[in-house]
């Protein structure tokens, strides 16, 4: 009776270790957006938004490999305009119709039970996501998340992960819902006979050698097949501290099963187009002490008579000559799968530069300051103009606390909608303030 008393004692002990050794983390964030556009012919728009909010999680310590997380995320917009810009709040739920945009929300965004043993890890819940195209994003004021199960082994340099996601949490909205019908929306039976389905990602990442290669295949039945696969390699130059980094990408996406033949209805949400996409690009960056400079190439190729634009409704911006609002962010907005923007439409050839430059040498250190520019160019009717980028940040980092200032100014801004028209803005000004505390 004494031994068994004692086990249990050990087992109540073991277990409260499991919860008192685990970590709490989060971050507090401000963040301020305003939007100004000249649409021509003398039509103006601004728009505006304050809103404060962030993330607290607690994740356990393993226990027999066993561990479990949670994070809670929240939005709280304040001092809001008549012309709010709902892109760091609820733009998501509005779009859905879920809510009003410009309400503020709270979601359990992760929640996760995970088991690692040897060079193996599973987990299944909910849970932040990072590849190519299917991401996180932080890049308003809470990620993107998702629900489903991945298992992963890592052997030598080499990791090989296997997956199953059916439902998606936009960052700007509180709901998670069925993977394939955020992506399509209204349209989601029409495209694939099915009201919902899945994702089934797989993957194999290879680090060594200063060397990177990576393939992810997105496999949606009955919607669209994509693969992406990158490759970069670290060059140091001498002694002198200074490196090059270089890298290579390529993207296909094609429509499967039941979306390539509805697809290709002449009533289909792309004309009769079925899905047919291919891009690459290329990438180097020049780096010594605190300077860096960039320079990439993308190109979308051309299919006329297929839907030839890249389709990314997960937050996925794969494409190296992303820009701070040149990056098909808003095809990730529920149903807005087929829409896409700049270096994104089918035919654009995009051309990035930019330079980097930190200021601890002065003395004044946790300055850092980027300028990027960015040009791109398509023949396809309505792209009339080349879409130009420039973008400015200032950040600056102390310890757990940093601060973001940007400026964001694009002439011609082009979209693109689900059946290929084109069309552009004269003109897109942003500015942005974000201030972040992290624990």
């Amino acid at each position: 009776m004494m031994a068994l008393s004692a086990s249990l004692i050990a087992a109540d002990n073991t277990v409260a270790a499991w919860f008192a050794d685990g970590k709490a983390y989060g971050d507090i964030r401000y963040y301020y957006i305003e939007t100004d556009k000249d649409n021509g012919a003398g039509t103006t728009s601004s728009a505006h938004a304050n809103t404060i909010g962030g993330e607290l999680g607690y994740e356990t310590a393993e226990l027999y490999g066993l561990k479990m997380g949670a994070t809670f995320m929240t939005t709280n917009p304040f001092a809001l305009p008549n012309a709010v810009d709902t892109s760091i709040i609820g733009k998501d739920n509005g779009v859905r119709g879920a809510a009003d945009p410009a309400k503020g929300f709270s979601v359990l965004g992760e929640a996760y039970l995970q088991y690692s043993r040897g060079p193996m890890t599973l987990w299944y819940g909910r849970k932040k996501y990072n590849t190519p195209l299917i991401h996180a994003k932080v890049v308003r004021l809470l990620p993107s998340t998702v629900q489903g199960g991945m298992a992963a082994a890592t052997l030598g340099g080499a990791t090989l992960s296997i997956g199953y996601l059916d439902r998606f949490k936009q960052r700007t909205s509180n709901d998670f819902v069925n993977i394939i019908e955020h992506a399509l929306g209204a349209d989601t039976e029409t495209v694939t006979g099915h009201t919902a389905g899945y994702v089934a990602p797989l993957s194999i990442v290879y680090s060594g050698y200063d060397a990177k290669l990576e393939a992810y295949n997105y496999c949606s039945p009955d919607f669209m097949n994509a693969l992406y696969v990158g490759a970069g390699y670290t060059y140091a130059l001498g002694t002198s501290g200074a490196l090059l980094d270089v890298g290579a990408q390529y993207i296909n996406q094609q429509s499967i099963g039941n979306a390539a033949d509805n697809l290709e209805s002449n009533t289909s949400i792309t004309g009769g187009k079925k899905l047919n996409s291919n891009a690459f690009g290329f990438k180097a960056t020049l780096s010594h002490h605190e300077g860096s400079f960039f320079v990439a190439y993308t190109k979308v190729l051309r299919s006329a008579g297929d839907h030839d634009s890249l389709v990314l409704p997960w937050d996925g911006t794969p494409l190296f000559t992303n820009m701070i609002t040149s990056n098909d962010l808003f095809q990730s907005l529920y149903g807005s799968a087929f829409q896409a923007d700049s270096a994104y439409i089918g035919g654009t050839q995009g051309i990035k530069l930019a330079y980097a430059q930190g200021f601890d040498f002065t003395g004044i250190s946790g300055f850092k300051a980027t300028v990027s520019w960015a040009q791109f160019s398509n023949n396809r009717p309505g792209y009339d103009k080349d879409q130009q980028d420039i973008n400015a940040v200032l950040a600056y980092k102390r310890d757990a606390f940093s601060l973001a200032l940007k400026g964001i100014w694009v002439s011609n801004n082009t979209g693109a909608s689900k059946d290929g028209t084109v069309s552009q803005l004269d003109n897109l000004t942003q500015y942005r303030v974000i201030a972040n505390y992290t624990f």
